[in-house]
């Protein structure tokens, strides 16, 4: 009788695992000659092309793989005919050789042999064709039929499934890593370098964005090239954002549970290839052409003065646990690449994902980082935003804000200087980091996202939250030397509701996800305005066209870096689903025949001149946090909050209920000077917030504050072309309309 892990299943090709080509069809096909192999070198890690000895052309392989026994490069020509190359120098734990006339454009893969003991956490199986984890560009799309797995998937008992070695070959069934020559030097690329305080975050998907964009041409909706289309760029300078963050363009795979039901990972937060484009969104081809496509979006962005923000996975990969697939990391050195448990089968799960890049160690540290080099120097990205960063800080168990990643982050001579975006959070114990990453680092505030919401549908015990929010979160980030941009202030998200559906829904609508509307939060903080759903009853719709003004008002007004998200502007909705990552069709993708609509159009004009003025006044994107005391004999302060009265608040007042909120931000106190010495000084600016459901008296307050005001946005009116122009003297009172924002310039 033989246990679990001596069991073999079944291999499709008796070549599996034997070092000899397999066929994909169970006829033996022929088998090409083997090339000559020399020494080569340990670095660059990943198969890079160069001129080797004596002038010959080929290309350098060179991959970590510190427990394995053995390992072979397996080329692939066009008919799919597998040549196995030996690995024979090892450097350090790093297996290389350079295979001369091996060239541009060539398919490969990798075979690693060990031992196949799970108990231990090794899972070395020779018959998986493995991803290059340094693959410049991927040829094919990641299905998961059974022969993907290194375990056998479909064992009768599944409790030790993942113990039983599959010999079946993957060749057949995985894309393959290509080789890529890479000579651009980015010499007539000019980088828009934005301050930190003068950026405007625009969060859009590259196919979503472009799939149905009416402007670009058909063949190229949904890529790279489709985002560098003038029509594309056309609203993105119009809008006046100076950075586009993109979700996952690295190569990601879909989960197994999705492609049983028919539906594919949309967002790509899956991802199994840290260098190479996702090659669905090319339009120019997948042997390498993504590669060029997507510098050449890069450099027509930045042409139109946008910056291009990567929102990179490297919390965990599409590897997913011990029954998930084996693609490249868990083949090529499972314990290596990935925390696991005290009982090793068992992976530490901090994602939700099923694994966790175990980043303490020295050689997956190097991968992240040479990622991220990579992107920054060769690819000319400007910075990131780090999905579940809290993970990536961890040490052995905690998270630790000394970790060697962030250490190495903050020394690194190319990486410090590029923007730096943490979701400061995981599903671990200890996870929620909200306001305690180190300096150089920005972060998403959710406490923002919280308190503007909750304001807004008249659901805050007090104003001391939307107080702090409002003016850059001191209370979170005046530490260390870090700046009020360090709070990245978002009311939505790719990630939940988008904001047309937070004034129209107020439980989430997920039953297309096919999971009986289980996923997604309940904690949605929105309000539908009395009805569910969508409504032919206009004053319904009047009223969530208001709280949109509102609601986009109050994010641009607010201290800190404010992020919209692609379609907002618009009034994109997901019909309710407030977890569309595996909807990729028109629940998902921009409708951009919104702009046909007057109420629509007049919402994205708004948008635009709200980010105008944000542009114009530095009193709107402070570099420095508000002191909140006066610096002149008259009494006038840096910021000011006022109670309806016309009166400063008081202790008192921050702690009772209240609807309306008055925010007094002084032009003439603006810390620092301009870039010949100069001081900064601005206009000052009243901002009225009333979320009242009824018009509400407010006294303008009077001097030393100011002798007029003159209203400049009026979130009340559809139109704001006729709204602005009103002047009214300091101290008189005024009413502000129910469920609106009003920002008046001192005059």
């Amino acid at each position: 009788m033989t246990s679990a892990a001596e069991q073999r299943a079944p291999a499709g090709d008796p070549a599996a695992g034997s070092g000899q080509p397999s066929a994909t069809n169970g006829a033996r096909r022929a088998v090409p000659p083997v090339p000559a192999v020399w020494p080569g070198t340990p670095t660059p890690l990943g198969a890079r092309f160069r001129v080797g000895p004596d002038g010959v052309a080929g290309t350098n392989f060179a991959l970590w793989a510190a427990g394995a026994e053995a390992v072979r490069v397996s080329l692939f020509d066009e008919q799919g005919r597998e040549t196995r190359v030996p690995l024979t120098e090892l450097t350090h734990e790093i297996w290389h050789g350079f295979v001369p006339g091996v060239m541009p454009g060539q398919r490969y893969g990798y075979r690693v042999e060990g031992r196949w003991d799970p108990w231990t956490g090794a899972r070395w199986n020779p018959a998986k064709l493995l991803l290059d984890p340094y693959a410049r560009a991927v040829d094919g799309e990641f299905g998961l039929p059974p022969e993907v797995y290194g375990h056998v998937r479909d064992w009768p008992d599944q409790s030790v499934a993942d113990t039983v070695r599959d010999e079946r070959d993957s060749a057949p069934y995985v894309p393959k890593g290509v080789v890529v020559h890479d000579d651009d030097d980015w010499s007539d690329d000019r980088r828009p370098k934005t301050p930190w305080a003068d950026s405007v975050i625009y969060e859009l998907h590259v196919r979503g964005f472009t799939r149905l964009h009416p402007g670009i041409p058909e063949e190229l909706r949904g890529t790279y090239a489709g985002l560098a289309h003038p029509a594309a760029i056309e609203h993105l300078v119009k809008l006046g954002v100076t950075a586009v963050e993109l979700l996952p363009v690295h190569q990601f795979a879909h989960e197994d549970h999705l492609l049983r039901r028919g539906l594919k990972n949309y967002w790509g937060y899956n991802s199994i290839g840290y260098f190479a484009p996702h090659a669905a969104y090319a339009a120019s081809g997948t042997t390498g052409q993504q590669v060029g496509e997507f510098k050449r979006m890069v450099r027509a962005l930045h042409a139109a003065g946008i910056e291009v923000i990567l929102d990179v996975v490297y919390n965990h990969t599409a590897e997913a646990g011990e029954l998930g697939p084996t693609l490249s990391l868990k083949g090529i050195d499972n314990r290596g690449y990935y925390r696991l448990q005290d009982d090793a089968r068992r992976y530490a799960d901090y994602t939700g994902c099923g694994n966790t890049l175990h980043v303490v160690r020295p050689q997956v540290l190097r991968l992240i980082t040479d990622s991220l080099r990579y992107w920054v120097t060769e690819m000319g990205v400007d910075g990131f935003r780090f999905d579940l960063a809290a993970a990536l800080a961890r040490s052995m168990h905690d998270v630790d804000m000394l970790s060697p990643f962030l250490a190495v982050i903050a020394q690194d001579p190319v990486l410090r200087r590029v923007k730096l975006i943490a979701e400061p959070w995981d599903i671990g114990s200890g996870g929620y980091q909200v306001g305690a990453f180190p300096p150089l680092w920005t972060e998403w505030n959710d406490r923002y996202r919280n308190a503007v919401r909750d304001f807004w549908r008249h659901a805050l015990p007090d104003v001391r939250e939307m107080g702090y929010r409002l003016s850059g979160s001191s209370d979170l980030y005046a530490w260390g030397g870090r700046r009020p941009y360090a709070s990245v202030n978002f009311v939505t998200a790719h990630d939940g509701f988008t904001l047309r559906d937070l004034v129209s829904y107020g439980t989430k609508h997920n039953e297309a996800n096919g999971e009986n509307n289980r996923d997604g939060t309940d904690d949605n903080r929105s309000w539908n305005c009395g009805t569910e759903g969508e409504t032919g009853d206009e004053r319904v719709r009047a009223l969530r066209r208001r709280q949109l003004r509102n609601l986009l008002t109050t994010l641009l007004l607010s201290t800190g870096v404010p992020m919209l998200v692609a379609g907002d502007e618009l009034g994109r909705t997901q019909r309710g689903n407030n977890n569309a990552y595996c909807q990729d069709n028109e629940i998902s993708w921009l409708d951009w025949s919104l702009l046909e609509e007057p109420g629509w159009r007049a919402l994205c004009d708004l948008t635009s001149r709200l980010i105008a003025l944000r542009h114009r006044h530095p009193v709107l994107r402070r570099r420095a946090f508000f002191s909140g005391r006066a610096q002149t004999a008259d009494g006038l302060r840096d910021l000011a909050w006022f109670t309806p009265r016309g009166a400063e608040m008081t202790e008192g007042d921050w702690y009772a209920p209240a609807a309306t909120l008055g925010m007094y931000l002084s032009g003439r106190d603006i810390p620092g000077r301009d870039e010949r010495g100069a001081p900064v000084v601005d206009d000052s600016f009243l901002a009225v917030l009333h979320a009242g459901d009824r018009p509400a008296p407010f006294v303008l307050p009077g001097p030393p504050w100011a002798e007029r005001y003159e209203v400049i946005v009026d979130t009340s009116a559809e139109d704001q072309e006729r709204a602005p122009g009103t002047v009214h003297r300091a101290g008189a009172e005024i009413t502000v309309p129910a469920r609106a924002v009003l920002l008046l310039r001192v005059a």
